[in-house]
């Protein structure tokens, strides 16, 4: 049951402006990678590339899901979150005028993820209970905290096997940081996924992370191979730690 991403010399622009630079990049069977840049570095460009969202100009991105390897570049999105492989956006995305129930819904619409809709109703309702609580509430009146809650949970309701998450701590007070952060390392233990998580919170991102890719004006600028590696890493500690 295992689930890989391999990326190759990937390129990727916008117009005549090169965003992505022969990026290389890995994220093995079940663990979780932080890739790590300010605003403005490519992460969410990166994340777009992967869901099929913009096609790369060169390079390859691979998926590698129960044995069987998945070229992603040729694929549609559609066709690659029915692989498995699912994004939580930045800002969420949500649904503001639907219910939150209605939003995870929504998130069943892959025919594997159809199949166990229930269970994986219960599933997020148990891991957060908040939403539970306000299941026929707007999701538009939620909390941001709430928010970020109720994308991972439509997130869980497609039964990923791949977990791409773009900025969970952008716009959360601190302490939403630190219980969102926990609550995707929780997601990630209890169904086995594969995690690519790009944020810009450094210390939050590598309490979970298994290892780490530094993204500095579209190159990979430095690579950690373990939360230690990446915490005594020069650029880490100039550019996120101000030492």
């Amino acid at each position: 049951m295992a689930s890989s991403i391999a990326i190759r010399g990937l390129n990727a622009s916008y117009g005549a402006v090169r965003v992505l630079e022969d990026i290389a990049l890995e994220v093995r069977a079940n663990e979780t990678v932080a890739l790590l840049g300010t605003n403005g570095n490519g992460k969410s460009t990166l994340m777009k590339c992967i869901m099929g969202m913009l096609r790369p100009s060169a390079g390859s991105i691979d998926a590698e899901i129960d044995g069987e390897r998945y070229a992603l570049t040729d694929r549609t999105t559609e066709e690659i979150v029915d692989l498995g492989i699912v994004l939580v956006p930045e800002g969420r995305r949500l649904f503001p005028k639907l219910t939150v129930e209605e939003n995870l819904y929504l998130g069943a619409y892959r025919r594997m993820a159809r199949q166990h809709l229930t269970r994986n109703l219960d599933y997020s309702f148990a891991i957060f209970p908040q939403l539970m609580e306000r299941r026929n509430q707007l999701a538009g009146s939620l909390s941001g905290g709430e928010q970020q809650m109720l994308a991972l949970a439509r997130a869980l309701m497609t039964a990923p096997r791949i977990l791409l998450i773009d900025e969970p701590s952008v716009g959360l007070a601190p302490v939403l940081v630190r219980h969102t952060i926990d609550k995707i390392k929780e997601l990630k233990d209890q169904y086995a996924l594969t995690v690519l998580m790009a944020e810009q919170n450094f210390t939050q991102a590598i309490r979970i992370a298994d290892r780490g890719y530094v993204i500095v004006h579209g190159k990979i600028a430095f690579v950690g191979e373990s939360p230690e590696a990446l915490n005594n890493n020069e650029l880490i500690r100039k550019f996120y730690l101000g030492l």
